[in-house]
């Protein structure tokens, strides 16, 4: 059985997440917003209608994570599986062009290093990774 004080406090934390309003937040998995209310305030218990609509809309969220509290938050292998079925289906395929080897010999004489990488995802949420 599902501990609903704990469901809603993950629940919070996925919100928060997201940098949501629960009136967003609601928006976006396609439920009223007195809905959201009321499961925050603990007066109803999720359905599994309304769980499956967070993992649909928020495919980092675990379903094992968010009913009982076992396993991550972000889910990396989620994270991961969306960004390189992103990337696969939604970038073109072209021919390499030419490169100067100039280019290359002032690229290295530079030392850059990578200083961040940011991530984009389609619902409008991000991930920032610092160097």
């Amino acid at each position: 059985m599902i501990n609903i004080d704990a469901f809603t406090k993950r629940l919070q934390k996925v919100i928060d997440y997201y940098g949501e309003s629960a009136s967003s937040f609601a928006e976006k998995i396609g439920v009223q917003r007195s809905s959201i209310s009321h499961i925050l305030s603990g007066r109803n218990k999720p359905s599994l209608e309304f769980v499956l609509k967070i993992l649909s809309s928020f495919p980092e969220v675990e379903l094992y994570w968010l009913l009982n509290g076992k396993g991550e938050f972000p889910s990396i292998k989620n994270t991961i599986e969306q960004t390189t079925t992103a990337s696969q289906t939604s970038t073109p395929i072209t021919s390499p062009s030419p490169v100067n080897e100039n280019d290359i010999e002032s690229e290295i004489k530079h030392d850059k290093a990578i200083e961040r990488i940011v991530i984009f995802y389609s619902d409008g949420s991000f991930k920032n990774f610092q160097n």
